[in-house]
């Protein structure tokens, strides 16, 4: 019974904890694990791929996890034997420990207590009965011991024989005619049964140790990995407690600026009011004081008086009372009342994106991770939504906090910072105007590029850190953004650029249908006109069918098609030049579009077909 207990409680071993069954969960491979073991595993997941942490099946989403009422009770049963087991044991060994064994008594006398005890005879001697055994020779082959109180335990109880023999396939103690019975056994006597069983035990109490201090060592490491994560998250608790505070000291700034600006206005207008309103009082009382003056002459009956009084008041109309501009600026306050809409849309829209978690991210392998700087990046363009008053004090934050960053060498120049506008690298005055002669010329305005996940069509995938990208067969696991391209497969960069000049390049695989180009942050989401070159506000070179064309406006223009598979973007914003160029074993100017931009100008691509893959490559 014991052994299929252990059998039982073996296959009710969960193999995460290693413990038996609590909450038993089913998953769809067959496999069973805790629910809270089997959800902590999943929880720690990077990727949205689940697997099962003992086959490794994979599945695309996540299977509802329900208890396993039929495992559940048998564990619970098995728990309930162990219990009972252990509480049995716990009772013989308090009655052993309590009973004191009673002297074995001679079984010859009756009287004395026995010194030996004959195996052979079945019988305990004291002292003096022993002397046969001890001095006549027809006793030698009889083995003798130490007194036995449990003769007839040692007895089989089939046979009446001594018990001398071990079945170790039955598990079971035997005696010499047992033995016949047990031919297919393997048998052995008392003493090599007891060496088998000290070998097994001896094994089974290193192997025991040997686990020990491995579960010791691991609470350890489980403990300093504890350590080391609630350290971080103090750390970073108090980091984002500081950033919350400069927001908030950033939004009260603004709303005492804001505050100040209303007050100011007020204050012009509540002086003209009063000085207007002076004016008005001094006025009134001119009026009653010569309306004072006329009923007293009307009221004189005696014409030389009338006459004389009505000489010493100026017969003057005073002109009629007026009410001048105020010059209050309503449209001032619009604005303030507009920006602090404005300021709680951009925030409300902020906090209402969800944040981005593994199970969202689409397209990752299992062992790819996305590197903090590329999810910086692909947040970026949110941060272009906050109004310009907050972000102009955000980028003040950055400046002062970026400051040594900001004399960087020359071959980063170029590289948009996060919040604020890029840096102008230093060129010559031919340089914009001017075709190059040769790439080398273009890599010193080398960008760094990566794509906003956040702009791309739910069919369009990227990959490797956010630079590569390609179109997938079925639309992908995004969440909803307001600057989501809807209609056409086509993604923006999360750099954008207001000044300078800058260099990028993009590899092309595959595929007959894909364009390259840049774009204003307000391109249509939807739409026909959402297309790159088929509205105002974007510039791009397209292959379609095998060819190659420039489009901006809804206007196209042939190209021949260059033999490469890999192309080079310069844009010189101050000039109004985007240039497109062939990168390859002959290095060619493919075409130019001249401009005058008045937005910040976006790295943009469009993708048709599934077999295409664009990549950026590093220019530098």
């Amino acid at each position: 019974m014991a052994q299929t207990l252990e059998d039982m409680a073996e296959e009710l071993t969960c193999s995460i904890c290693l413990g038996l069954f609590s909450v038993p969960v089913t998953i769809p491979c067959g496999h069973n694990f805790c629910y809270n073991c089997l959800d902590l595993t999943w929880k720690d997941a990077i990727v949205s791929v689940y697997s099962c942490p003992q086959c490794r099946c994979s599945f695309l989403d996540k299977p509802e996890l329900r208890k396993n009422t039929l495992l559940s009770n048998l564990v619970s049963q098995v728990a309930l034997a162990r219990d009972k087991e252990e509480k049995e044991a716990e009772l013989e060994e308090e009655s052993e420990q309590q009973e004191r064994p009673a002297p074995v008594m001679c079984d010859s006398c009756r009287k004395t207590a026995a010194s030996k005890t004959c195996l052979t005879c079945m019988a305990s001697f004291c002292q003096e009965h022993l002397l046969p055994h001890l001095e006549s020779p027809a006793f030698l082959d009889h083995t003798l011991s130490q007194p036995l109180g449990d003769l007839r335990e040692r007895k089989c109880g089939e046979h009446n024989k001594l018990i001398d023999h071990y079945c170790q396939s039955h598990s079971k103690c035997i005696c010499c005619y047992c033995v016949l019975s047990h031919k297919q056994c393997q048998t052995y006597t008392l003493q090599e049964g007891k060496k088998q069983k000290e070998m097994h035990y001896v094994n089974l109490l290193r192997s025991l140790n040997q686990k020990l201090e491995k579960a010791t060592s691991t609470i350890e490491e489980v403990r300093c990995e504890q350590r080391k994560v609630l350290d971080i998250t103090k750390k970073k608790k108090d980091l984002v407690e500081e950033e919350f505070e400069e927001i908030k000291g950033l939004i009260d700034e603004e709303r005492k600026k804001a505050m100040a600006k209303v007050q100011e206005e007020e204050k012009k207008v509540t002086q003209k009011f009063s000085y207007t309103q002076s004016v008005l009082n001094k006025k009134k009382q001119e009026y009653q004081d010569l309306k004072s003056k006329v009923q007293s002459i009307l009221e004189e009956q005696d014409d030389l008086q009338f006459l004389k009084k009505a000489s010493k008041v100026k017969d003057t109309v005073s002109k009629e009372p007026f009410k001048p501009y105020t010059g209050f600026d309503d449209r001032l306050m619009q604005n303030i009342y507009k920006e602090a809409v404005s300021l709680k849309e951009a925030i409300k829209s902020k906090l209402s994106q969800p944040v981005e978690t593994p199970e969202s991210r689409p397209q990752a392998t299992p062992t790819k991770k996305i590197h903090e700087a590329d999810l910086a990046a692909a947040t970026d363009e949110s941060s272009k939504s906050i109004p310009p008053p907050l972000m102009k004090s955000f980028e003040e934050k950055q400046r002062k906090k970026n400051k040594a960053k900001m004399n960087q060498p020359a071959n980063d120049a170029g590289v948009a910072p996060p919040h604020g506008k890029p840096r102008k690298p230093p060129q010559t005055p031919q340089s914009a105007s001017s075709v190059p002669e040769s790439r080398d010329q273009l890599l010193k305005y080398a960008a760094k590029l990566t794509l906003n996940p956040n702009t791309a069509h739910k069919k369009v995938g990227m990959s490797d850190g956010f630079t590569k990208m390609f179109v997938s067969d079925s639309f992908l696991n995004y969440q909803d953004s307001p600057v989501r391209f809807v209609s056409c497969s086509q993604v923006l960069c999360s750099q954008g650029f207001s000044e300078g000049t800058h260099y990028w390049e993009v590899n092309k695989e595959g595929g007959n249908f894909s364009g390259i180009g840049v774009a204003y942050q307000s391109i249509p989401r939807s739409g026909t006109a959402s297309r790159l070159g088929r509205n105002k506000v974007s510039w791009c070179i397209e292959w379609c069918n095998g060819k190659l064309q420039a489009w901006h406006n809804d206007k196209e223009t042939d190209l021949t098609v260059p033999n490469t598979s890999k192309f080079g973007v310069l844009l010189s914003y101050d000039q109004g030049l985007v240039s497109f160029f062939c990168i390859g074993k002959k290095f060619s100017q493919i075409y130019r579009f001249r401009a005058q931009f008045t937005e910040p100008v976006y790295p943009a691509f469009w993708l048709f077909s599934s077999p295409t893959l664009l990549a950026l490559t590093p220019a530098y």
